[in-house]
């Protein structure tokens, strides 16, 4: 995701009931760019600004307590889910950090956008980059869940710790090459002209890589499962969801949900109305970018809403953390009562 959307914050001036910059709908539908020097004003304020504040300050602390609760179990059970999920995390956090706080906030809300081109330009780079990887990984989870269920035999073949890793640094590796042409990227405030060829590849290129493409094969592969647990209920068997199941279905119906917003409104900027003449389009890519952006902080609430066993780890990962604060504040010489350890996980536990 670019910068896109950033100077909400950062405008000198608000209009409380704002107009359409535009001379009129028929000389809007002439051309494909109404020549209006002008640009939308903000409508939205400082809310945006408020609202990347809470959800930093609150997603951020969840998901490092998710990363680490995660960890522990990737580490215990040695399960490829755990190591996805945990890598998916991770991408969270980047997108949190670069996005949310060097981007929409840093330069945005704090600077402005009095920020060097070039340091834009890289950072854009780290942004698609960490949207890249996060989405693949999801696509990882959706294709390892669909051969445990569809392929058992060859999953437990297949599967293996070590090639779990391999595959979650591929990704990443490729992740982060294929946001070096971002570079080039030119978000939607600053398109004051026709869009350029290239510009119109990169915002294809965009919506292709990190929602048509995975949305499509988390429709199939989700299809395939459901449909196989289906097949099992008809012929007399259990079918039996397990936990690892239900967070995908979760995860990529979140993401479907959360980012169609954004792109249904880089395409209208494309094609219809452009964000910096038209105070809609202009709202409606704010409102779209910060739903798309809940999606870091909403994976925590799935986990802990389907899996046990999750629940367990992140009291455990609480619990540890306050123990040595209590025992430091303790008076010298006082005898701290011995801790049980939490008993290991039992051995079919699952996500």
């Amino acid at each position: 995701m670019g910068l896109e959307g950033r100077e909400t914050a950062g405008q000198p001036r608000m209009t409380l009931l704002p107009t359409p910059n535009v001379s009129g709908l028929s000389q809007e539908f002439e051309s494909h760019w109404p020549e209006i020097a002008e640009r939308s004003p903000c409508v939205a304020g400082v809310i945006p600004v408020i609202y990347y504040s809470v959800l930093l300050g609150l997603g951020l602390p969840v998901s490092l307590l998710t990363a680490v609760a995660l960890a522990r179990l990737a580490t215990r059970t040695r399960r490829p889910s755990y190591y996805y999920l945990l890598a998916l995390t991770a991408s969270d956090i980047i997108i949190q950090v670069v996005i949310v706080f060097a981007g929409f906030l840093l330069q945005g809300a704090v600077l402005a956008r009095q920020v060097p081109q070039a340091v834009v330009r890289t950072a854009n780079i780290l942004e698609f980059a960490a949207n890249h990887a996060s989405v693949w990984i999801a696509i990882l989870l959706t294709v390892d869940r669909y051969t445990a269920l569809c392929h058992p035999l060859h999953h437990r073949a297949a599967s293996s710790p070590g090639r779990t890793r391999r595959a979650i640094a591929a990704v990443l590796s490729a992740a982060l090459l294929t946001g070096i042409p971002f570079y080039w990227w030119l978000d939607m405030w600053r398109d004051t002209d026709s869009p350029s060829t290239l510009d119109e590849v990169l915002k294809w290129a965009h919506c292709l890589t990190v929602y048509f493409i995975p949305c499509g094969v988390f429709l199939v592969t989700n299809s395939a499962i459901i449909h196989r647990l289906r097949r099992r209920g008809r012929s007399g068997l259990q079918p039996r969801v397990g936990k690892s199941t239900a967070i995908l279905l979760g995860i990529t119906t979140l993401f479907t949900l959360l980012w169609a917003p954004r792109v249904f409104v880089m395409l209208y900027h494309m094609y219809v109305a452009p964000v910096h003449r038209d105070w809609r389009v202009h709202l409606a890519l704010d409102v779209a970018n910060m739903v798309a952006m809940l999606h870091t902080a909403a994976n925590f609430s799935l986990y802990c809403f389907v899996s046990k066993t999750f629940r367990a780890t992140v009291r455990q990962v609480i619990h540890d953390a306050y123990l040595p604060c209590t025992l430091a504040s303790q008076p010298e010489g006082m005898a701290a009562k011995p801790v049980m350890e939490p008993p290991g996980l039992p051995k079919g536990a699952e996500v």
